[in-house]
């Protein structure tokens, strides 16, 4: 996969592979494979304990799970950086995470409340692959190497989908019990977006001081780069799991 990514790097820019930092990007994938919390789409023992004991409405313990559930869930939080990255105006970072808040809220609901479910090991491979896209997509990877730009608010609601339904795969595996469900899944919603809105509010902050420096536009390559090969290693380890489980 690294050698996939380096492939794509000279491809896109010309450049030779000595100018990655390689330091930077082992470390980068490092920190990824050894996060189990990762791999696990942000589904902690101490949230398993509490799913497979929890009765009936309990409002402030889904509302802490979903803020703990975005804040912690890297995939996610991955590909919010992605989208972000390169949207310089309020306007259309509130359209592009309302887009993705949109589709995870839908499916997570849906999925859920219908007892609909996929392989979990298939559909996390899937949100591996959307980190992937949106670093390609900002590299300029689809006008360089295939000719052609996707549209990249549809990409982002379609990627949301897969992401709600990632997680409502996992949360379908502890057995909810039907009363008041819909209360508690509405609930996590609510903490998703309160957790989502804390991660964007430290991510713009940082994105907005770095855009200052002529450092942010030398970078943006590497960086994109990295968020290209994170994601590939969650898709490689996903789809490891699942040829050995099935």
């Amino acid at each position: 996969m690294k050698e996939f990514t380096l492939y794509l790097y000279q491809k896109i820019w010309g450049a030779t592979v000595f100018r990655v930092p390689h330091m930077l990007v082992f470390a980068f994938l490092l920190c990824l494979i050894s996060s189990s919390g990762v791999l696990a789409h942000g589904v902690d023992a101490s949230t398993e304990r509490f799913l497979l004991a929890n009765e009936g409405v309990a409002i402030g313990p889904f509302l802490y799970i979903g803020a703990k559930h975005m804040l912690t869930g890297y995939d996610h939080l991955l590909f919010l950086i992605g989208v972000i990255f390169f949207l310089f105006r309020k306007r259309e970072v509130l359209l592009y995470v309302s887009l993705f808040t949109a589709g995870h809220s839908i499916t997570l609901l849906l999925g859920v409340l219908n007892n609909i479910a996929l392989n979990p090991y298939l559909i996390d491979a899937i949100i591996g692959l959307s980190i992937v896209y949106k670093g390609f997509d900002n590299l300029g990877g689809f006008n360089r190497l295939l000719g052609f730009q996707p549209n990249t608010k549809v990409a982002v609601a379609i990627f949301g989908l897969f992401h709600g339904f990632g997680l409502a795969t996992k949360i379908q595996d502890f057995a909810l019990p039907q009363t008041g469900l819909w209360k508690n899944l509405l609930a996590f919603n609510v903490g998703v977006e309160l957790g989502q809105f804390v991660a964007l509010v430290f991510i713009l902050i940082g994105l907005s001081f770095w855009r200052r420096h002529r450092s942010f536009y030398l970078f943006s390559t590497m960086t994109n780069t990295l968020l290209m090969t994170g994601g590939l290693i969650l898709f490689g380890y996903q789809m490891v799991g699942y040829s050995v489980t099935s």
